[in-house]
């Protein structure tokens, strides 16, 4: 279905999901960016801030199944992949399909579960397969992690490795919302226009198949870039690497996500090319999660978003 388009696309996706999710239009943005480029994305909020709400708002809209898994400590890697039961009626092996088998994963609380169920993740957002009982198992194309982390309670967490923290494409920061937008969430809770009450009635539509998601992919090849502004992109990423307060840097993974977000960017902005604004506005959630400051400069205060916009200040800009 090639007569679908990419900006028109993103533009209805967006009002469809504004509907349920008031105000939040930059999370929304940057979570449309991780799925149409085929990534994954850790959004870090406080608790009562729509997490859960915003990914099942956005499966719906986009027509794709949605499974949420919430991790706890005594979560176990086969509570996500699901196993093998003996079925003894047909005298063999069945296979009970774990929460993963879905299109849009919600893993709340990621850090909350041990790194050997942490782990279970991995191949999946990698490949987009899962393998049980040596067995391998294909996922949808359209498979996406959104995972979720509270940025107030640590006590009993498990952080994520820093393998598996580069496999998300974006760090999304989910603030409480303006007041503004707190005051219409409060008028419309006392009425039938409540954000939960809408989406369970359908009143959201969903404005693609979750098939067609492979042609939004196919058409950012389509969003120009030009060579000196991926020169200014991979300069970025490398001065992560020789920054004075930066332990450890971003890989060539963060250069090849940067690209396909300030594209994904521009198409949400609604032009077939790529501007230095793009890539500045993506580079914080691209790189922040994957930057480890060193810790005599972290007693110092200084803050992971505060040496990336050193960084971009220090880079040229290309004319």
């Amino acid at each position: 279905m090639d007569t679908i388009n990419l900006k028109e696309t993103l533009t209805l996706a967006r009002e469809e999901t504004a509907k349920v999710i008031i105000g939040q239009q930059d999370v929304v943005e940057k979570a449309l960016i991780a799925i149409v480029t085929g990534n994954h994305a850790l959004i870090e909020g406080v608790p009562g801030v729509a997490k859960t709400l915003l990914v099942r708002t956005l499966a719906h809209v986009l027509g794709c199944d949605f499974a949420r898994i919430q991790f706890t400590p005594d979560l176990m890697p086969a509570d996500i992949t699901g196993t093998n039961v003996f079925n003894f009626q047909r005298n063999e092996f069945s296979l009970i399909r774990g929460p993963i088998f879905t299109s849009f994963l919600l893993a709340d609380e990621i850090n909350r579960a041990p790194a050997k169920t942490q782990s279970a993740l991995l191949q999946a957002m990698q490949e987009r397969v899962v393998t049980i009982d040596r067995e391998t198992h294909p996922l949808p194309s359209s498979f996406t992690v959104f995972a979720t982390q509270n940025p107030i309670e640590y006590e009993g967490t498990y952080p994520l490795p820093e393998a598996q923290k580069d496999r998300f494409m974006l760090k999304i920061s989910m603030p409480p919302p303006a007041r503004a937008d707190e005051l219409a969430l409060a008028q419309r809770t006392l009425t039938d226009d409540a954000p939960e009450a809408l989406l369970a009635r359908g009143a959201v539509r969903p404005v693609i198949r979750e098939q067609d998601l492979d042609v939004l992919k196919r058409q950012l090849a389509a969003i120009l870039i030009r060579e000196e502004l991926i020169g200014y992109l991979v300069d970025l990423v490398r001065a992560t690497r020789q920054h004075e307060s930066i332990l450890v840097g971003a890989g060539p993974r963060a250069t090849q996500a940067l690209i396909m977000a300030s594209r994904a960017a521009a198409a949400l902005a609604g032009r077939d090319f790529v501007t230095p604004d793009d890539v500045k506005a993506m580079a914080p959630p691209v790189l922040e999660h994957r930057l480890i400051l060193r810790p005599e400069f972290e007693i110092e205060g200084l803050t992971v978003s505060e040496v990336i916009q050193q960084i971009l200040q220090t880079i040229p800009v290309p004319r």
